[in-house]
Order: structure tokens, then C-alpha cells, then sequence
């Protein structure tokens, strides 16, 4: 079982930067695939970032490329994603996700078994 609990959300304006922290319990964090999505108001959930348990590979969807970094530290239990260049379209609520099994493709939600509750990001124009 882990546990996810997000935070770092907030209001900045357009250009501006976020980090959001995930903060896992359950000793099988440092052995999971982590990811962030985000959904928007009237739609649906899509993914953002993910990050493989040694921390190696990660992905991104084509819309954060080069404004987005994941990244994250196992010795703290710990998963980040730094944004910068924020766009109002960036607005959103945050997720982290966790997956038992890294054999699932990184950018569906069904790969995922575990969920935070989220945290909101607003960017102003």
C-alpha cells in the first residue's frame, strides 16, 4: 500500500515557476514508476510527467517538454515536478500517482494504482 500527499500548489502568474512535492509512504515507493497528471475543469485527466523507480528514464507529455522537470528522491520518499514557463493552460489540478508494476505504459492513468488527492495550480494571464 502507499500513501500520496501532494503539495506546493498555488496562484502565480503567467511565466512564472512551481515545484509540487509528493510525499509517499509504503516501502514499495523506491521500487515504483511515479507520475504527475493534471485535469483541468470539464476535462478529462492527461498525463504530464513520469519518472522510473531508479529515477534514469522519464517522460513528458509534448505540452511541459522544456518547461517541466520530474524528478525524485527515494531516500525521502519523495517525487517532484518543477514548472517553469507556467502558461494559463497549465491550470489544473495536480495528481501524483504511483504504479505496483512498471510494465504498464507510463502515460495511461490505468497504469497507476495509487492516487494523492491533488493540489490545485492556477496561472494568471
Amino acid at each position: 500500500q502507499v500513501q500520496l500527499v501532494e503539495s506546493g500548489g498555488g496562484l502565480v502568474q503567467a511565466g512564472g515557476s512551481l515545484r509540487l512535492s509528493c510525499a509517499a509512504s509504503g516501502r514499495t515507493f523506491s521500487s515504483s514508476t511515479m507520475g504527475w497528471f493534471r485535469q483541468a475543469p470539464g476535462k478529462e485527466r492527461e498525463f504530464v510527467a513520469a519518472i522510473s523507480w531508479s529515477g534514469v528514464s522519464t517522460y513528458y507529455a509534448d505540452s511541459v517538454k522544456g518547461r517541466f522537470t520530474i524528478s525524485r528522491d527515494n531516500a525521502k520518499n519523495t517525487v517532484y515536478l518543477q514548472m517553469t514557463n507556467l502558461k494559463p493552460e497549465d491550470t489544473a489540478v495536480y495528481s501524483c500517482a504511483a504504479a505496483r508494476s512498471n510494465s504498464g505504459s507510463v502515460y495511461l492513468v490505468r497504469s497507476y494504482d495509487y492516487w494523492g488527492q491533488g493540489t490545485q495550480v492556477t496561472v494568471s494571464s
